[in-house]
C-alpha cells in the first residue's frame, strides 16, 4: 500500500482507509459488501464484484490487482467497490443493509472484527472443500504462514478465509524521546514496571509529549493491557473440528498443537478482577500524566501525533512501519518492542482476508480469484510500503524493512512464534453491540475515573448482546 492510494492516514489493519491498497484488497480491509446499483455480481455474470473498506476513488486504483486472474480467465472482470466508515462496526452496519436489499457482492474483504460476524449469519461460504480439491496447490502457503492465523479465519470448525494479512498489538516509540529522558531499548522481556519507569522519565523532562497514548476501540487500545494481565472480555474456548487441516497442513508443527476449529467466545467477563484492573491502569496513567486522554475511532490522529514526535510510546502493529514512513518519520525515528509483561506476555492480533458471500452465483471464480491472491508474488504487489505485516514468515525480511524501518522489524512476525498464547482480539458474532458498548463503557471510565462501575455496565451490555444475538 502506497501513501498515494488512501487518502486517510493509516489506522489498524487498518490501513484499510489508510496509506495503501494493499490493506483493502489483502483483506486489511473491511467486509466486502455491497456493490454499486450498476453491478451484477450475483447474477452468474462474468464480472466479480467485490467491495472494500475504504472510498469509492482508492477502490478504483484497485483494478490492477486483478489483471493477472482476468488474463487467465478472458471474458472475467473483478469490480471493486469502495464503502468508508468511521470503524468497523459502522462498515458492517452498511454492508449488511446493502446485502439485505439484495445487493451483496460475490467477495468480501474481512478482518477478525467480521469473520464470526458473517459466518454466523449464513452469509459466507466455508473454504474446506475448495481448500480440499487444492491442497496440493495450497501446501507451500499453509508451510509458510503460523497456524494461530489460520485458527483465528475459523469458526465452528470451517475454515472462511486465507489470512492476507495481520497486525498483533506491540510497542512503538520515539527512539529520540526515550533517549531524551535517558532510556535505551527496552528488553524483550520488559514489564509493566520497566514501562511505567520510562513513562515517568518521558514525562519528567518535560515538553509537550505524551509518555504514552493509545486509542478506544476493540484491538490498539487498552485491551492490550487486558490480554497481558491474563484478562478477556469474554470466556475463552475453542470449537471442535478442523483436524482434517491440521493433519493435512500442519502435521508435524507444535505451534498447531491444541489447534481446534475457531475461537470459541462464551459468557461476558468483562467485569472481572484482571479486566477491571487493566482499566484502572489506564485512569492511573492519565491522573498521572503520563497518558492523554484517548481519542475514539480507527487511530488516525494517535498515528499522526506519534509521526509528530508527540507520543513517546504507544500500541501499533505492522502496519505502523510503512504508515509512520509514510507520514515523513525517518528510519531510525522510531522503533517497536513486545509488548511489555504483567502477568504474562500475552498478545493479541487481529487478522484478515478474503471472504466468499455464500449468495454469490460466481463462487467457483471467486475461490480461484481468492487462491490467487496468497501468492508471494501477489502479495508483495498488493502490499507494498509496510503497511500491514504478511502471513507468510518468509516474506518479513530485513531487505523489506530497510526502507521504512523499524530497526526491530522482526518483532511482528516473533511475537506468534516466541509467546504461543498470542490469540485473536475477541470478536464474536454480536461483534457490533460489543464495539459499540466497549467505546462507550471505556469512555465513561476515562470520563468518570471509575472502571469498576464503567465494566458493570459493559457486562450487562454484552450479556444483553449475547442473548439477543
Amino acid at each position: 500500500m502506497s501513501s498515494g492510494i488512501f487518502k486517510e492516514p493509516f489506522s489498524r489493519r487498518g490501513v484499510l482507509r489508510a496509506g495503501v491498497a494493499s490493506a483493502a484488497v489483502a483483506g486489511v480491509g473491511g467486509l466486502a459488501s455491497a456493490c454499486s446499483s450498476g453491478s451484477s455480481n450475483s447474477s452468474g455474470s462474468n464480472v466479480l464484484n467485490v467491495l472494500v473498506f475504504t472510498d469509492q476513488a482508492s477502490a478504483d486504483k484497485l483494478s490492477k490487482v486483478a489483471a493477472p486472474f482476468e488474463k487467465a480467465h478472458p471474458g472475467m472482470k473483478v469490480k471493486f467497490t469502495g464503502i468508508s466508515g468511521t470503524d468497523w462496526n459502522d462498515f458492517f452496519s452498511k454492508l449488511l443493509t446493502q446485502i439485505a436489499a439484495g445487493n451483496a457482492p460475490d467477495i468480501a474483504s474481512v478482518a477478525t472484527e467480521g469473520l464470526q460476524l458473517f459466518a454466523a449469519k449464513g452469509l459466507a461460504e466455508p473454504l474446506d472443500d475448495y481448500v480440499k480439491r487444492d491442497a496440493s496447490q495450497l501446501k507451500s502457503y499453509f508451510a509458510d504462514v503460523h497456524p494461530a492465523l489460520i485458527e483465528a479465519m475459523m469458526y465452528q470448525g470451517h475454515l472462511y478465509e486465507l489470512p492476507t494479512d495481520f497486525n498483533a498489538g506491540n510497542m512503538f516509540y520515539s527512539t529520540s524521546l526515550l533517549e531524551s529522558a535517558g532510556v535505551g531499548r527496552p528488553a524483550d522481556d520488559w514489564t509493566k514496571d520497566d514501562f511505567y519507569d520510562i513513562a515517568a522519565k518521558i514525562a519528567r523532562k518535560g515538553g509537550s509529549a505524551v509518555p504514552y497514548n493509545w486509542v478506544v476501540r476493540l484491538w490498539g487500545s487498552w485491551t492490550s493491557w487486558m490480554y497481558a494481565n491474563g484478562g478477556n472480555l469474554l470466556t475463552e474456548g475453542k470449537w471442535d473440528g478442523g483436524d482434517w487441516l491440521w493433519n493435512t497442513f500442519y502435521p508435524n508443527d507444535p505451534a498447531a498443537s491444541g489447534r481446534k476449529g475457531g475461537w470459541r467466545w462464551g459468557d461476558p467477563t468483562a467485569n472481572s478482577a484482571p479486566v477491571v484492573e487493566s482499566l484502572d491502569y489506564m485512569i492511573q496513567l492519565q491522573k498521572e500524566g503520563l497518558s492523554a486522554k484517548p481519542d475514539v475511532g480507527g487511530g488516525a490522529t494517535l498515528q499522526g501525533l506519534f509521526a509528530s514526535n508527540k507520543i513517546g510510546m504507544s500500541v501499533g502493529g505492522g502496519f505502523w512501519a510503512g504508515g509512520l514512513h509514510n507520514a515523513g518519520m525517518k528510519t531510525g525515528s522510531f522503533d517497536v518492542q513486545y509488548f511489555p509483561k504483567w502477568r504474562t506476555q500475552r498478545h493479541l492480533f487481529g487478522a484478515g482476508g478474503y471472504g466468499i458471500l455464500k449468495s454469490s452465483k460466481n463462487k467457483d471464480l471467486a475461490w480461484e480469484f481468492v487462491k490467487s491472491l496468497v501468492s508471494a508474488k501477489n502479495l508483495d504487489v498488493l502490499m507494498p510500503g509496510n503497511t500491514t505485516t504478511f502471513p507468510r514468515k518468509s516474506m518479513m525480511t530485513a531487505e523489506r524493512y530497510s526502507t521504512t524501518g523499524p530497526k526491530n522489524w522482526h518483532v511482528f512476525y516473533d511475537t506468534l512464534t516466541k509467546f504461543p498464547e498470542t490469540a485473536p482480539i475477541p470478536a464474536p458474532p454480536y461483534y457490533q453491540a460489543m464495539a459499540i458498548a466497549l467505546n462507550k463503557r471505556t469512555t465513561e471510565a476515562m470520563s468518570s475515573g471509575k472502571a469498576k462501575a464503567a465494566l458493570d455496565g459493559l457486562q450487562s451490555d454484552l450479556e444483553t448482546a449475547m442473548k439477543t444475538g
